[in-house]
């Protein structure tokens, strides 16, 4: 019997309803996580995805994008480097601020995070208005670094950002998808 990997990801996602606030389905990625073989699943799907790719590092977002991140970075052999929240670095710092529905937001890299023509591979947990991403991808274009792909487990097309991330260059990929209506 064959299982599609990603539907196999997708299924692991657990929906909270209502989290963080009434009328949003939070998609919660810990349950992959916590399961060996969905989280190999997934690693393995990135890997033999970037695997034949010419990278240098991996960037991963603030938080949870850690996680994927660095597994991904050894699993390829490649270089690691964290785009935090502000504040969080305690080295000289690049800033790039972004807007939230509530507000505003910035995310940091240490100046010497990149070398000019490096391609790094931009990897976060999910895709929703797009704006860490965009912030994060711009971060690494200022330093130089040539991003080769924005990448994430779950985008939410219904909020825009997979869309406005294609619409400013950067190729996107996501292993599967959720609608407001998605169970």
């Amino acid at each position: 019997m064959h299982i599609d990997p990603a539907d196999y990801v997708r299924k692991a996602i657990r929906s909270v309803p209502d989290w963080p606030r009434p009328g949003v389905t939070f998609r919660d990625i810990t349950p992959v996580l916590q399961d060996p073989r969905s989280f190999r699943v997934l690693v393995d799907m990135f890997v033999y995805r970037y695997m034949r790719q010419r990278l240098d590092l991996v960037a991963g977002v603030d938080a949870r994008g850690f996680i994927l991140g660095s597994v991904l970075a050894y699993e390829l052999n490649l270089g690691f480097v964290p785009v935090r929240k502000k504040g969080k670095l305690p080295f000289q710092t690049v800033a790039e601020e972004y807007s939230l529905e509530y507000g505003n937001a910035t995310v940091e890299m240490h100046t010497d995070s990149v070398r000019p023509g490096q391609r790094v591979l931009l990897i976060d947990d999910l895709i929703a208005t797009g704006g860490t991403m965009l912030a994060a991808a711009k971060l690494l274009q200022r330093l130089g670094a040539n991003v080769v792909e924005a990448a994430a487990i779950i985008d939410l097309p219904e909020l825009g950002g997979s869309e406005a991330l294609k619409e400013t260059g950067l190729d996107i990929y996501t292993v599967c998808s959720f609608n407001n209506d998605s169970p």
